[in-house]
């Protein structure tokens, strides 16, 4: 695999602490050089902005690990069919990525650095361009689904329940984009919150966020009957199979794929059929924790640890990865992370610190809406 990637961090380092204002220059070369692109992304772009930077850091991150990132890259390939991406699309940005990284990592730059960057986002381009490439066997690049539940739990939380108008086939723990009819080429990603059922129903936790504008739609203004379109079933995440102990980290809303995941035990049986597994995240999102105590009451071999911050929480207190690398004799554990991705990152350190082999960690990042 032709990522080196020592030289492909030491100067993504210069993009990180002026990732916003990177990705901004990023997209204004990629405009200016092809405006008809312009029209194949949302009106706001600040999200995309946040997704194009986690896209660059995964990759540079998982540069040496050549299975991981293939499977990546073939998840956000299958994703870019959404939007219609060609390949003459990949060149156009692979132009603008360059010339981003030669403005934002001018002090670490060469022609060698120049060299690795461009080998590595040539063999990008081709493992995404390939898994585009739809063949008879694929799935479809989106699905029209009906709203047929539509639950206020909240002033800002909402539990859609829906039927694409095809079967929809995922495993448990995977998530989908959403568009709403309201903001068309505006996507955004929600996790399944259970697994596959045998009338091809899923359900979305979606919380609406200020100035969040796909959430705001699902939240308040999306009714039973409505249609909305899903891209297809994305992410990493899966059940654990085996006996192997697992353990599952989540922070924020990427509790939702853990937990359609223990919903879906390895083998068929009652809830008890699941191995053990710790639950660290935030206190927020109280439908998803009161939905894990029920599961907890049944499973005596389940074991859930709320983890907060705030001073005075009657449960384990510290940062995620922090409780993490408190657990102690986790090397043998299968461990899965879902949430924010510098939670995620950090977690994923603190696991390969205790000794768990990166084999053995699932990750999927949640990008904030």
């Amino acid at each position: 695999m032709p990522l080196q990637q020592h030289l492909l961090k030491e100067s993504f380092a210069y993009l990180e602490p002026v990732a916003d204002k990177a990705m901004a220059y990023l997209y204004g070369r990629l405009f200016a050089a092809k405006p008809q692109l312009r029209g194949m992304f949302p009106p706001a772009m600040d999200v995309q902005r946040a997704r194009m930077f986690q896209a660059l850091a995964r990759i540079v991150r998982s540069a040496d690990s050549a299975e991981d990132l293939a499977a990546y890259l073939a998840g956000l390939g299958r994703g870019h069919r959404l939007y219609g991406v060609l390949s003459e699309h990949y060149a156009a940005m692979n132009e603008a990525l360059l010339a981003t990284l030669r403005r934002f990592a001018a002090e670490t730059w060469s022609p060698e650095v120049e060299a690795a960057w461009a080998e590595a986002l040539e063999w990008v381009a081709k493992r995404m361009t390939e898994a585009s490439n739809a063949g008879p066997g694929d799935p479809p690049p989106w699905w029209l689904a009906e709203v047929i539940g539509h639950e206020r739990r909240a002033r800002d939380i909402a539990v859609l329940t829906l039927r694409p108008e095809r079967p929809l086939a995922f495993r448990p723990g995977q998530y989908v984009n959403v568009q709403s009819a309201r903001w068309p080429r505006v996507w955004r990603a929600y996790s399944i919150a259970n697994a596959p059922r045998p009338d091809n129903t899923i359900r979305l936790h979606v919380r609406a966020v200020p100035g969040g504008w796909v959430s705001t739609a699902l939240v308040a203004h999306t009714r039973v009957g409505d249609t909305i379109t899903l891209g297809p079933p994305m992410g990493a995440m899966g059940p654990p199979e085996g006996d192997r102990a697992v353990l599952a980290v989540a922070g924020g809303t990427g509790l939702a794929p853990l937990k359609s995941m223990i919903r879906h035990p390895p083998h068929p049986g009652p809830a008890p059929g699941i191995p053990p597994l710790h639950g660290a995240r935030p206190p927020a999102g109280a439908d998803h924790l009161a939905d894990l105590a029920k599961l907890a009451s049944r499973c005596r071999r389940l074991r859930v640890v709320p983890v907060a911050e705030e001073p005075g929480y009657a449960g384990a207190r510290g940062r995620l990865p922090d409780v993490v690398a408190r657990l102690g004799r986790i090397a043998d554990h299968e461990a899965f992370v879902c949430g924010p991705a510098r939670m995620v990152d950090l977690t994923v350190q603190r696991l390969r610190q205790a000794g768990v082999p990166p084999s053995r960690i699932h990750r999927d990042v949640v990008v904030p809406a």
